[in-house]
């Protein structure tokens, strides 16, 4: 079988089974099993797959048409131009969160604090571009950390600059940082029932949703920053398209000031940034 004809019934197969951009997702699939980059893909449409290529896309196919994300099928994902192994254990990045990044990059910092960093895609994404920089990654996850300590060694980000620890948020934080970064899991209960049947079989929970409103971890890392963040130093937090409000509010009456709202690409409320007083 030529690539061009996997593609199409591999897209047949997905678009059959509600996966939308089925198209988009067969030339990852196709690029993964060939050991190709996908933009290599146009190029080689008319050769033959091997029988095992064969078998092996269609097991891929099969994992995608049940939800699967494509970054656990090929174990990686682009971030921030950066490829970053992703596992069932870490949130999948999303290209919105991109934003938080280049938010953090505005600015000179020396030390980083990222709160839940998974995959320590933000983390490490900001240290590959700022050399002198150093960092402390944190998560309850320890499967989560061991996926953001291999990305750590893939990106050569040494130990000396990058360190990820156990610990429930602040809790077994020690020093201080001129940045706080983080994504934390802000879904509702209630929109957590909506969610993409892939992303609630697929996706830890933990990353997504901490239940209620949503809000509890900005109430965390509002109240108890003080000892951690320097003066004049900065926190910038994802948060959910109808959050801004009331994690402004959050972070104005712990003393934050400075207070930015940035929308993603889509024009819809995805950042804010605070400073603290000097």
């Amino acid at each position: 079988m030529i690539v061009r004809a996997a593609l199409m019934r591999g897209r047949v197969t997905l678009e059959s089974a509600g996966i939308r951009g089925a198209a988009r997702d067969m030339r990852y699939l196709a690029a993964y099993v060939m050991g190709i980059a996908a933009q290599d893909l146009p190029l080689r449409s008319q050769e033959a797959l091997s029988p095992t290529q064969i078998t092996a896309l269609e097991r891929a196919v099969d994992a995608r048409a049940l939800g699967q994300p494509i970054a656990q099928i090929i174990g990686k994902r682009q971030f921030w131009g950066r490829d970053f192994k992703v596992t069932r254990d870490v949130l999948d990045p999303r290209p919105e969160t991109e934003g938080l990044v280049a938010a953090a990059l505005t600015l000179p910092f020396h030390d980083v604090l990222d709160l839940g960093t998974g995959s320590g895609a933000i983390l490490l994404s900001l240290l590959a571009d700022c050399p002198s920089a150093r960092g402390l990654g944190v998560d309850i996850s320890l499967r989560a950390l061991d996926v953001a300590r291999e990305n750590a060694k893939v990106l050569q980000i040494t130990l000396k600059r990058s360190v990820f620890l156990y610990s429930n948020w602040f809790e077994n934080v020690t020093g201080d940082f001129d940045l706080i970064v983080a994504n934390p899991p802000y879904i509702t209960q209630e929109e957590m029932r909506s969610l993409d049947l892939g992303v609630l079989t697929y996706e830890p929970h933990l990353a997504l949703s901490p239940g209620g409103d949503g809000l509890d971890p900005y109430r965390i890392i509002a109240r108890d920053h003080g000892p951690f963040l320097r003066p004049l130093g900065r926190i910038i937090v994802e948060i959910g398209p109808c959050q801004a409000a009331n994690v402004c509010a959050l972070f104005k009456s712990q003393g934050l000031n400075g207070l930015k709202v940035h929308q993603d690409f889509d024009g819809r409320d995805r950042l804010v940034e605070a400073y603290k007083h000097a």
